[in-house]
């Protein structure tokens, strides 16, 4: 059973960056490949990316390449979205979430879900 809880979420002006922040309860976390989606309003949660259960591999949606970087702290039992050059575009709820394979990317593929934070940037 894995717990989780967002963090770091707010406003921000466009361009300017802001780092998410994912901590996971439990003893197997190191055991999970761990992912971002985020939902807008009106539309479907969708893929932000994910981090491998080491930490070496990740892969992002084509909206963020570039601009947003996973990472995990196992010794801390946190994951991390650090986003930078915001856009408005990326207003949304964002959530972490666990799978047990990387490469996936499908909401209905990830196992445990945190309650989401909120993201909002200005034009």
């Amino acid at each position: 059973q894995v717990q989780l809880v967002e963090s770091g979420g707010g406003l921000v002006q466009a361009g300017e960056s802001l780092r998410l922040s994912c901590s996971a309860s439990g003893r197997t976390f190191s055991d999970y490949v761990m992912g971002w989606f985020r939902q807008a309003p009106g539309k479907d949660r969708e893929f932000v990316g994910a981090v491998s259960r080491g930490g070496s591999g990740t892969r992002y949606s084509d909206s963020v390449r570039g601009r947003f970087t996973i990472s995990r702290d196992n010794s801390k039992i946190t994951v991390y979205l650090q986003m930078n050059s915001l856009k408005p575009e990326d207003t949304a709820v964002y959530y972490c979430a666990a799978t047990r394979q990387f490469g996936r990317i499908g909401v209905t593929e990830y196992d445990y879900w945190g309650q989401g934070t909120q993201v909002t940037v200005s034009s």
